[in-house]
């Protein structure tokens, strides 16, 4: 049996692409593990098993999702297949080896599995008697050798990286010129020392011996200085070369389309940014003392060899042996780096959801829960410490082992050639001082193979997110200029976040937005109102159908053009840790304090402010802190009049206000919305009973068109969502 690919999952909910991607490459096929994503059309739950079959039939495979028996699986399903695993993971099983069951485990790598520990694991709850278990079996069909993979594609690689370095090329040549003078400083101290025992002690000569020790002195002043100034200007490129590469990951991440936030975890994103300071110790302090070190080595062995060939060739031995086994264990070392990212990603989530709803966790009494919640993850965070440090111990002992061997053997050939008379006791001292220095350079690259291990894993993670395709693939194709005729016509438009699979949060969707007047949109909660207008907002591209603005779709518009013309107050409005002023201005550099009071007056807010302290310039926590919901609500209006939109879309804007507040602000936005397109998402009858149109869903179609009278007239859906109200009106 070959031996079978193997890649690991790089976030927690990826094991399923991880697995079909893995059985594309046994079968001699390389994708992307972003590309696999998308056709299996992953969510921040992961994906289904009807997700991967998709994925896998879009490449070629013919696919049969089975609950089958365990002999039976072993007797006829052929291998590779995925099976589910824990109820909650994938893995591939590449093959029955006697009583073993190999797995590819994309979290943990390469296992063999006893039956029963297999069974353990792969059986279904509802089966444990039964020895039944769900796996997803894959055979490539003639499509698959002719579908083009991605072979060509650029591979995730240090390339990219070095461009982070060529704008310091003059520093990098000051570095580099400044390792040579060290070098060449240091190749001077074993010719002293030599010189202080031969000549200084043997002839008595006291003079001599202090004439080099001054000079030895003045070298080693020298070597300091040249040390001084090689850490400033590392200093120097290595905070440009970090503040560059995550800023550039930052920059990406807001290129991004909304969707892709929708499954990434907090943590996971906190742990990739916490990656990039691994690539810029690699790019600054290691990559390049590495030359420093390999120029010092190449030096001194070349002095050695002029001392003593043999001592050379037992060192150059000791040195492979030792390298070798440091090697045995960097595999190892990978496999425990990412279940340590797996872990810490966790615990970042965990902590930070910890202290954002404390609320919750003491207004439901469940600090216990959630504490132990932490504690366990804490364990699991130990044990892969555990195995850290073990393996560390093992390198470390084998080592140090290694290398004493070696120093010892090498002062033993060195003494006996003394007295042997081939060598004299100042050349002995002088090799003593060489092996010394050729021990750190050594030392120096088995330090460099693990940073360079870390950064080629922090890469790979890195990789993932800049190999993601932009949300707008070329922006300069699109269209700058909104067209004249500026109503949204909505065509036969569908919607469902998960594939096409999913079920459809919005069917068929045929609507008219006038240009200039107002549209209220009613309905049940979860009827798909929030949903439409983030796809008016372009936040999300529609399954089926079109957006039209002007006759023209709304696709070949530029997305920051659209969204500047464009206020909105969403749901779940962000309140960011700034002051006031700069929540409300958050687009601008240099605030207007025209608009801003007129934002404030026409949001209601304005008396609040002033009784603050700090006025405009108290700061405001994260997501609103210090501010009741009416207030953050009515922060969040304000921010949206202040842009001086065109086109305005309010989801429950008003919802959380009392009744009025409400009623003052309706009438501000009354005349603010003169002349504006707006959109407006409410239940309450005080908000959209002045609409031109009001449009009423359910189930995620649209079922009543009609202004208010219209639709009371008809005794319908929207009479019976607003009833009620409609009597405490009367």
């Amino acid at each position: 049996m070959r031996a079978f690919p193997f890649y690991r999952q790089l976030d927690t909910m990826d094991c399923g692409p991880t697995c079909l991607r893995m059985i594309a490459k046994y079968y001699g096929k390389v994708y992307s593990l972003q590309s696999i994503r998308e056709k299996s059309y992953i969510s921040r739950e992961g994906v289904s098993l009807l997700g991967i079959s998709d994925a896998a039939e879009s490449i070629g495979f013919r696919t049969l999702s089975a609950k089958i028996p365990f002999d039976k699986l072993k007797e006829e399903a052929p291998v590779p297949f995925i099976a589910h695993w824990r109820q909650r993971h994938f893995v591939v099983v590449y093959g029955f080896k006697r009583d073993k069951v190999l797995v590819a485990d994309p979290g943990h790598g390469l296992i063999k599995y006893s039956k029963k520990e297999f069974l353990d694991g792969w059986l279904s709850d509802k089966e444990k008697g039964a020895e039944i278990g769900v796996v997803l079996l894959l055979e490539p069909s003639p499509d698959f050798y002719s579908i083009e993979d991605e072979k060509g594609e650029k591979k995730n690689s240090f390339g990219f990286l070095l461009n982070y370095l060529k704008p310091y090329k003059k520093y990098i040549i000051q570095l580099f010129l400044g390792m040579v003078v060290a070098s060449l400083l240091q190749l001077l101290f074993p010719f002293l020392t030599q010189s202080i025992v031969d000549v200084g002690i043997q002839n008595q000569n006291i003079s001599f011996i202090n004439l080099i020790l001054i000079a030895q002195l003045m070298l080693f002043a020298s070597r300091t200085a040249v040390e001084f100034i090689r850490s400033w200007i590392l200093l120097h490129i290595g905070t440009r070369i970090n503040i560059s590469i995550i800023s550039d990951f930052l920059i990406k991440l807001m290129k991004l389309p909304l969707s892709f936030f929708d499954i990434k975890m907090i943590g996971d994103l906190l742990q990739r940014i916490g990656d990039h300071k691994r690539i810029e110790t690699f790019l600054t302090s290691s990559a390049l003392s590495i030359l420093f070190s390999l120029v010092n080595l190449l030096i001194f062995g070349l002095v050695l060899i002029y001392y003593d060939s043999r001592i050379f060739a037992v060192f150059f031995v000791g040195s492979l042996l030792y390298l070798g086994w440091i090697l045995l264990f960097m595999r190892k070392r990978r496999d425990l780096d990412f279940k340590q990212f797996e872990q810490l990603s966790a615990n970042q989530s965990n902590l930070i959801q910890l202290i954002t709803g404390m609320q919750e966790i003491k207004l439901h009494n469940s600090e216990k829960q959630k504490r132990w919640e932490w504690e366990r993850l804490q364990a699991k965070l130990f044990k892969v410490s555990v195995k850290g440090l073990a393996l560390q111990q093992y390198q470390q002992v084998g080592s140090v082992f290694i290398n004493e061997v070696k120093n010892i053997f090498i002062s033993f050939l060195a003494a006996k050639a003394v007295i042997d008379g081939e060598i004299t006791l100042g050349m002995m001292l002088a090799i003593q001082y060489i092996i010394g220095q050729m021990n750190v350079p050594i030392n120096d690259l088995v330090n460099f193979m693990r940073v360079w291990q870390d950064a080629k894993i922090s890469l790979e993670r890195m990789g993932e997110i800049h190999s993601k395709e932009d949300e707008e693939k070329d922006p300069a194709q699109k269209v700058m200029n909104l067209p004249e005729k500026r109503s949204l016509k909505v065509r036969n438009l569908s919607f469902n976040y998960e594939g096409p699979h999913a079920k459809k949060v919005l069917r068929n969707i045929n609507i008219e937005i006038p240009k200039g007047k107002i549209t209220a949109i009613v309905g049940a909660s979860g009827s798909g109102k929030t949903t439409l207008v983030k796809l008016l907002l372009k936040f999300y591209q529609a399954s089926e159908g079109e957006i039209q603005l002007g006759g023209m779709n709304l696709n070949i518009y530029s997305n920051r053009v659209w969204r500047g013309r464009c206020g909105a107050v969403l749901q779940d409005g962000f309140i960011f840790s700034d002051t006031i002023a700069r929540n409300i201005a958050v687009s601008d550099e240099y605030i207007d304090n025209e608009k801003l009071l007129e934002a404030s007056r026409i949001a209601n807010i304005q008396t609040f402010i002033d009784s603050l302290p700090l006025g405009y310039n108290t700061k405001i926590g994260s997501d609103g802190h210090g501010l009741s919901q009416g207030q953050r609500q009515r922060l969040l209006i304000a921010r949206s009049v202040y842009k001086n939109p065109e086109f305005i879309f309010f989801d429950e804007a008003t919802n959380a206000l009392d009744a009025n507040n409400e009623k003052v602000i309706m009438e501000n936005l009354d005349q603010f919305f003169e002349g504006r397109t707006v959109v407006v998402v409410a239940h309450r009858l005080s908000t959209v009973k002045n609409a031109d149109q009001i449009l009423v869903m359910d189930q995620g179609e649209i079922i009543e068109k009609g202004d208010h009278q219209e639709l009371t007239q008809k005794r319908g859906a929207y009479f019976e969502l607003v009833k009620n109200q409609l009597e405490l009106g009367n």
